[in-house]
């Protein structure tokens, strides 16, 4: 299994350039669990101060990437999103999210991620997405 050297933070935002461009943080990156944080921004939202849905979905993607990153099976050189399904449950408009990806299966061709955002207690979104195994040809 990978693991990350260093400060993961920076990790994933080498890894997924987007992380930086909208200041995404890893809380916590383990195999069991990963979780990645957001502060609420004005530029990261759609009417009435509420974070922009595909700025909620791009935090889920980026958590669940970095946990099939790090469950990667012997031989892999990395995955890829290949089906992502996201419920909107509340909205954000102030503070920080939370994005906590955790496991639903973990095979050698593909990676299923579930992952839960939310703002302070309250969920905001629930995303399931699936991870394809990349191996070299």
């Amino acid at each position: 299994m990978p693991t990350i050297d260093g400060d993961p933070t920076e990790f994933a935002r080498k890894m997924m350039p987007l992380c930086d461009t909208l200041g995404m943080r890893v809380a916590q990156a383990e195999p069991q669990q990963v979780v990645l944080e957001l502060d609420w921004a004005p530029e990261l939202c759609t009417s009435f101060g509420v974070l922009h849905g595909g700025t909620l979905m791009a935090l889920a993607d980026a958590a669940g990437g970095l946990f099939a990153y790090l469950n990667l099976p012997e031989g892999a050189q990395g995955t890829t999103t290949i089906e992502s399904k996201t419920n909107f449950l509340g909205a954000a408009k102030e503070g920080t999210v939370t994005a906590t990806s955790t496991p639903m299966h973990v095979g050698g061709t593909t990676i299923v991620v579930e992952t839960l955002v939310s703002a302070g207690d309250k969920p905001v979104t629930k995303t399931t997405q699936t991870q394809l195994v990349l191996r070299g040809r």
